[in-house]
């Protein structure tokens, strides 16, 4: 005889079928090849939504079922469908507003065809505004192998105003720029940066992160920013080419010169209208060095923090403050310009870093923080488990981004204190780099995903977009299964590289999973969420030299199409063109495929 919890079990298993029974659907795909990451049915042939949740999976003639005369039907002709990725860590808030104005050599496959985009830029860019490539770009991606020459920038710019950000290393400006700017021999260095100077002391162009970012981040923002209209479009634009990547969620980890609230204006209003095409948790930025603490004071007493889900039970925008970071204090500020030394973190890092995290837990505010060295790792943790000691973290969400360098020790301690790691690819844009300062075997376990995901750490993979490494997801996924960088050097160690579902799993669920969302998201079954991507090629088949060029043909989020190309255009919203006219946009796009 079954026991009463078991008959009850039944009942309610039998009410949940009989109600999806009675669900038609609004949107059934068929004819795909579903890659559902649901290890209990790994693939299916089609999909049926209904609103926004996935009501049923599996062959064509059980989803079939659940049509009615209101159902659209998308013959998805063989291709094949994946969860929508989730990039844990991107800039899309602040990337939006600039879209529009920057020529993107991210994907670019010469230096030749890069300075040319640059040459025919500069030649439209009207008077009072710049031709400015802001990162996503390796010189490694160049079948030349190097960076352009200041020369060749000035060739190819002229008269009109030029700045190209290198990573977190470098950027060049031409020399109307420093006209323009203002620099000349008499302008000092700032601190933690330099002006490059010939013999004859005036400056080249040549500002290089001496280690941090300020000097690159804060030239960048005297240049001119677009009007309201402008920027409105910009970000609707910038999110569109995410869902080009198949990108449905971006976790924003703010950025620097993105102040709270005034620069979230743009996704606040888009929010408000419900133009939104990226699910957009994020993070507070403490921007100015000395006044963080006030900072995270203030932003405490205006935002209220909810837990993940929560007042959110349509789902249709998910965009809210989800805590701090990925800048707690500047004096933890450890970036990775792997063409210098490691900076040495003062000593009075370790008391504001205390201060700031000590009142972020005491008000439950989940928090992360930007962590590139193994050794600035164990003084940020030390802090940690200090502040846990006197008020207890109980499973407060935080984690740490990036941990290139990472030990073993380090990372059972994050596991005790149950943090999380958001990793991101910039080895991808600058092993060999990284090489050249450490040597090959530091790198071959350079960040130690495997021993992450054996460890049972929550793990979710992001980009670093925009001014760092691209935005472009698939670069990520590329260098995860095949331990390659952009330049084709493989680095990694086979087994620190990831099969492609391990991969495909930590873009999606693995994200989801360090904000506690992984229960509703980041696969294809029933009850998830409907966001879900028809790819251009087999994700399991293409040549693994060939997954960082995979794309969308069509993009669903939230049981909507967002984006849609080919074959499947028909079905999603038309784009805008870029405004103004002479954006770079309206010319080449922005990541380059061909």
């Amino acid at each position: 005889m079954k026991s009463p919890f078991t008959l009850i079990l039944i009942v309610i298993l039998l009410s949940m079928h009989f109600v999806m029974a009675q669900q038609k659907a609004n949107l059934i795909l068929t004819n795909a090849k579903v890659i559902t990451l649901n290890d209990s049915k790994t693939t299916a042939q089609a999909v049926a939504i209904a609103g926004n949740k996935i009501i049923a999976v599996g062959s064509n003639q059980e989803v079939l079922k659940f049509r009615n005369k209101n159902t659209t039907l998308i013959d998805a002709k063989g291709n094949t469908i994946i969860p929508g990725l989730y990039d844990s860590h991107l800039h899309v808030i602040r990337g939006g507003r600039f879209y529009n104005t920057e020529l993107r050599w991210d994907g670019v496959k010469t230096l030749a065809r890069a300075l040319e985009m640059l040459k025919e830029q500069a030649e439209r860019t009207p008077e009072g505004q710049w031709v400015r490539v802001v990162g996503g770009w390796s010189e490694y991606q160049f079948a030349e192998k190097r960076l352009p020459t200041l020369q060749e920038i000035n060739a190819a710019t002229g008269k009109t105003p030029a700045f190209v950000l290198h990573l977190y290393g470098q950027a060049f400006l031409n020399k109307s720029g420093l006209e323009k700017l203002g620099i000349d021999e008499n302008t000092p260095n700032p601190l933690g940066g330099l002006i490059q100077k010939d013999s004859e002391g005036k400056p080249t162009g040549l500002l290089v992160a001496e280690p941090n970012a300020f000097i690159l981040y804060s030239t960048l923002a005297k240049l001119p920013e677009l009007s309201q209209q402008e920027k409105i479009n910009s970000t609707k634009l910038f999110m569109s080419e995410l869902n080009s990547l198949g990108v449905t969620s971006v976790m924003d980890a703010g950025g620097g010169f993105q102040n709270f609230p005034d620069d979230y204006a743009i996704t606040d209003l888009l929010t408000k209208t419900g133009e939104l095409t990226v699910r957009l948790p994020y993070y507070l930025f403490a921007q100015k060095p000395g006044t963080e603490l006030q900072d995270y004071q203030k932003w405490i007493q205006m935002v209220e923090i909810d837990e993940p889900g929560k007042h959110q039970d349509d789902h249709s925008t998910e965009y809210d403050v989800q805590g701090g970071g990925e800048n707690l204090v500047a004096a933890a500020g450890d970036f990775e310009n792997f063409t210098k030394p490691r900076p040495e973190l003062l000593p009075t890092m370790e008391p504001q870093l205390k201060s700031v995290i000590g009142l972020l837990v005491k008000n439950r505010w989940p928090f992360r923080l930007h962590a590139t060295y193994n050794e600035s790792i164990s003084r940020f943790l030390n802090v940690i488990e200090e502040v846990n000691r006197e008020t207890p973290l109980s499973g407060l969400i935080w984690f740490f981004d990036h941990a290139e360098t990472v030990s073993v020790e380090n990372l059972q301690r994050i596991k005790k204190l149950g943090g999380g790691i958001s990793i991101q690819d910039r080895m991808a844009f600058q092993a060999e780099t990284f090489i050249s300062r450490y040597g090959k075997d530091a790198a071959l376990n350079t960040p130690p995903v495997k021993q992450m995901i054996d460890m049972g750490i929550k793990l979710g993979a992001g980009t670093d977009g925009t001014r760092v490494s691209s935005y472009n997801p698939w670069v990520g996924i590329y260098w995860l299964v095949t331990g390659k960088s952009v330049g084709g050097l493989e680095f990694a160690s086979k087994q620190n590289q990831l099969d492609r579902i391990t991969a495909l799993k930590i873009y999606t669920q693995g994200s989801a999973s360090l904000i506690n969302q992984e229960k509703d998201r980041g696969m294809i079954r029933p009850g998830y969420l409907a966001d879900l991507v028809i790819l251009s090629a087999d994700y399991l088949t293409v040549p693994a030299d060939q997954l960082k060029d995979l794309k969308a043909k069509l993009t669903i989020l939230n049981g909507k199409p967002v984006f849609g190309t080919q074959e499947f255009e028909s079905y999603a919203p038309a784009l805008p063109k870029a405004i103004p006219a002479w954006s770079p946009v309206n010319f080449y796009g922005g990541y380059q495929h061909k």
